[in-house]
């Protein structure tokens, strides 16, 4: 019961911090960076709910591959784990000698807010069958 306890503090302590950084997030009035279609970066994913992919460190941050340009500013992007899985929604890529998969079923739209650090990019051939299995995946 002890143990159960202490993970729901951890837990609403980390939603506590999620908040707070995603106030200073929102209150950004940062220029929009230069993105591409395939690049990765690390943004702020935060602290979610249940199976959703969370964030690491202080900065809750996580990679994810810019999927899509919705709007000036704004981006629909898979995020990625270096958890390697074999699944329909696991697509496998390395970028700059790091194993890593994108995670088709946690894509989702960001604002540039997030955006923390450019990572590099995929190449053609990478973005090519992930963009191809997030469209097997979703039709």
């Amino acid at each position: 019961m002890l143990i159960l306890r202490r993970r729901v503090i951890d837990m609403n302590n980390r939603f506590f911090e999620w908040i707070g950084l995603k106030k200073k997030l929102n209150d950004k009035n940062d220029i929009v960076p230069h993105v591409n279609e395939g690049d990765i970066w690390w943004i702020s994913v935060g602290e979610n709910i249940g199976r959703e992919i969370n964030g690491k460190s202080r900065k809750f941050s996580r990679p994810v591959i810019i999927f899509k340009k919705l709007a000036h500013g704004f981006y629909f992007v898979i995020p990625a784990s270096t958890q390697i899985k074999n699944s329909s929604w696991y697509i496998y890529y390395q970028c700059q000698s790091i194993e890593a998969v994108a995670c088709l079923h946690q894509a989702r739209a960001v604002d540039h807010r997030r955006l923390l650090e450019r990572m590099g990019e995929l190449d053609s051939n990478d973005f090519g069958r992930i963009r191809d299995g997030f469209i097997k995946l979703y039709t």
